[in-house]
């Protein structure tokens, strides 16, 4: 009967090495800290926080260009500040205009 059920196992588990072996593979692939599953969810989100970080680094370089900009040239700068922060000279207005939300 025993070698019956034997007969289905491979040979590298009949023995208690073979079986330690499997044993812990699986531990380690399954039921471990960092599983398979996790390495793979981390591995994941570090490439999506790699193409984050080139964005951000090219949204920087530009940003920065546009600094240079500004600050070199005093007509950008009065045009950047009415843009963004509604500066005004004296005597004059300013209107916003809004469109509707549908």
């Amino acid at each position: 009967m025993k070698e019956k059920v034997l007969r289905f196992v491979p040979r590298a588990l009949r023995n208690r090495y073979g079986a330690a072996l499997l044993a812990m593979a699986l531990w380690i692939c399954l039921f471990a800290d960092y599983d398979l599953y996790t390495m793979l969810k981390l591995r994941h989100q570090l490439g999506q926080m790699k193409q984050e970080r080139d964005r951000y680094s090219a949204q920087i370089a530009s940003t920065r260009e546009q600094l240079h900009e500004i600050n070199s040239n005093q007509a950008l700068l009065e045009k950047f500040a009415r843009e963004q922060y509604l500066m005004k000279r004296e005597n004059e207005d300013i209107f916003v205009l809004v469109p509707k939300a549908k």
